[in-house]
């Protein structure tokens, strides 16, 4: 899927605006839980698998490992599309952890974000059936974006 927005670097991490579907929301309007999740594996698309990125062969083998969603404030689907601000929390051999922040349509960058999660994504060879280690290229993009 290719966004009209791809994402921007930014001081705060990368950031992407995700559109929000109608088949996102639950019955209170709220986008519901699990497409929220759904919400935040798209946001990573642009910033981690597109072709012109270090990353790129993640997309071929990369699993996740830890998830943690923790709701500040309720996001609402005519709130859309949101604004996905993700960094690295820590890179290891074989891993590496993303943090999100996320805010409705408008919201400042600085604002409190309505969202906060992690995930926890393991660098994994389909072939093999095991993990592999990060690429020097792979863990220098991730750097990149780890804040201090």
């Amino acid at each position: 899927m290719l966004y009209e927005d791809e994402g921007t670097t930014t001081e705060r991490g990368y950031v992407v605006k995700v559109p929000v579907r109608w088949s996102d929301m639950d019955v209170f309007a709220h986008i519901n839980h699990a497409r929220m999740v759904t919400l935040l594996e798209e946001a990573r698309i642009p910033w981690l698998f597109y072709d012109d990125r270090p990353t790129a062969d993640l997309r071929h083998g990369c699993v996740v490992s830890d998830l943690h969603v923790r709701y500040q404030q309720q996001v609402r689907h005519d709130e859309g599309p949101i604004s996905v601000t993700m960094f690295v929390e820590k890179v290891r051999a074989v891993d590496f952890t993303v943090g999100y922040e996320v805010r409705p349509d408008g919201a400042a960058p600085d604002a409190k974000p309505a969202v906060v999660a992690t995930t926890q994504l393991v660098a994994f060879d389909v072939d093999a059936q095991r993990l592999r280690r990060l690429t020097p290229a792979e863990r220098g993009y991730l750097e990149r974006f780890v804040r201090p």
